[in-house]
């Protein structure tokens, strides 16, 4: 196994991409402390963990407190030993499907103060105790922050905030031990909503009232292997980075856009 006897700490481990990253390391053998706002999803992936012989815990933790991020991440290293791993999937409560000459400037920075904080409070908080056992693991997932799109607000600058915060946290942990990388990706199908008319959430420049099949099929022509990633891909992916055998890895990421992005 992978991830055997590694403790892993899943922030938003009760969402779409933080759930499946979370089955991932279970099934590689990690023990995984969810976190998140909301109970009741974390249970749900904890119960599904268990249910297919995996240890899963969960805890209700604001990724925006400080005390509350703290308070977690030492609760987790006095009980298992140890933070291996962390991997953040905060959801940063975009605001898109708007021009930026009509856009409320707090619409435009809300996704990016949040995903500065919570990533850095994460980072932070996990780092303190990777440091002081010798190494460790801190992921994260972005998009492709060197496109642009027409409409989607400050989602394309959070992702490049992101990914300069990354780098910064590497040049400071490697010679203690521990790697900083990330997963950048395209739009995941199973977190496509199914509404009719996908674009009014999606907010990706696609024309007015396209469907979320139609959504998804322009995504997949926009790839070199005319597909996208699904879920339990980024699951793997995540469990490999998390891994020694991506031990030389660091300040760096793991391309699974399909070839959307080139490097």
């Amino acid at each position: 196994m992978l991830l055997e006897d590694r403790n892993a700490i899943v922030y938003g481990g009760g969402g779409s991409v933080g759930g499946a990253v979370a089955r991932a390391f279970a099934r590689e053998g990690a023990k995984v402390f969810l976190a998140g706002r909301t109970l009741a999803t974390l249970d749900e992936v904890a119960q599904e963990i268990r249910s297919a012989g995996g240890v899963a815990e969960t805890a209700q933790v604001d990724a925006l407190d400080e005390q509350a991020v703290d308070e977690h991440a030492d609760a987790v290293a006095e009980k298992a030993g140890s933070i291996d791993i962390s991997f953040n999937a905060i959801f940063n409560d975009d605001v898109q499907g708007q021009p930026l000459a009509d856009m409320l400037f707090d619409d435009f920075a809300r996704q990016i103060t949040k995903a500065m904080r919570n990533q850095f409070l994460t980072a932070r908080a996990v780092a303190r105790h990777m440091v002081a056992q010798g190494s460790g693991v801190i992921l994260t997932i972005t998009g492709g922050y060197r496109e642009a799109f027409p409409t989607i607000g400050g989602t394309v600058v959070a992702w490049a905030a992101i990914e300069a915060q990354c780098r910064q946290w590497a040049s400071e942990l490697g010679s203690q031990g521990v790697r900083v990388v990330w997963l950048r990706t395209t739009g995941l199908p199973e977190t496509i909503p199914d509404t009719g008319d996908a674009t009014s959430d999606l907010g990706i420049g696609y024309r007015e009232g396209m469907t979320r099949e139609e959504v998804i099929a322009g995504m997949q022509e926009q790839t070199i292997l005319r597909r996208l990633a699904s879920l339990d891909e980024l699951g793997k992916v995540a469990t490999f980075m998390g891994s020694d055998g991506a031990g030389p890895m660091t300040a760096t990421f793991a391309n699974i856009s399909c070839g959307a992005i080139l490097d």
